[in-house]
């Protein structure tokens, strides 16, 4: 694990045409700081894997703006009405996955389990050109794991050693994402000496985290602001 002081050096794992996980539940435990750091890089024809794609102007939401973002895979867009509207255009394509399939499926991928069976989505749309199995009688729809090149996610506090905690409900698909990527970035509010935290409240261990910077940019109730 290292310690950058630059987003952009932080960043500089990513290029074209990668498949990028993002952390956060609309902006809520999104990392920031390095979506803006991708809004900044040269970069094009992403496949971004988040439960959404931010708000409009906001988050994912600037990526989208720039047409950085080629495929979207997740659970809930209409938070953004410039996701459906460049989808009607053609200008990106969409995998609409049940929210519990979504992170079922990217914990598959930091399992190296290739896929698994489901009920969620039997007979209905999502479920087309999708495998499906009789099990003890009852249908079932095959989802492959999802895995990406790149991780960006959002902790609150790193230790020295790459160790990370959550805040709250900024947690969610956090987590699960740091163990399903082959490069996982993630900024912090604070980094702290090996030992100050408690080994029973680490939630992602050091050994799946490969790089960390301060966070710039943090969710507050008047909306994102400048931090530190």
């Amino acid at each position: 694990m290292k310690i950058f002081d630059s987003v952009d050096q932080a960043l500089s794992c990513v290029e074209s045409g990668q498949t990028i996980m993002v952390g956060g539940f609309g902006l809520v435990g999104g990392p920031l700081t390095l979506i803006d750091g991708l809004v900044d890089l040269d970069i094009t024809d992403l496949t971004i894997v988040s439960n959404n794609l931010g708000e409009k102007g906001e988050g994912l939401g600037k990526l989208l703006e720039q047409k950085k973002v080629k495929k979207a895979i997740g659970s809930y867009f209409t938070g953004n009405r410039d996701v459906g509207e460049a989808f009607q255009r053609g200008e990106i394509e969409i995998d609409l996955l049940p929210q519990g399939t979504l992170a079922e499926s990217i914990r598959a991928g930091g399992s190296g389990i290739g896929g698994y069976y489901t009920k969620t989505s039997v007979g209905t749309d999502l479920a087309k050109g999708k495998e499906t199995k009789i099990i003890k009688g009852e249908e079932y729809v095959f989802e492959e794991a999802l895995i990406a090149d790149v991780a960006i996610i959002r902790a609150h506090k790193a230790d020295m050693l790459g160790n990370l905690v959550y805040y709250k409900t900024a947690r969610n698909f956090n987590p699960l994402m740091a163990t399903a990527a082959k490069t996982v970035i993630v900024e912090v509010d604070e980094i702290v000496e090996a030992g100050e935290l408690k080994s029973d409240e680490i939630i992602t261990p050091h050994l799946f985290i490969d790089r960390v910077i301060i966070a710039k940019k943090i969710l507050t109730q008047e909306g994102v602001v400048e931090h530190g």
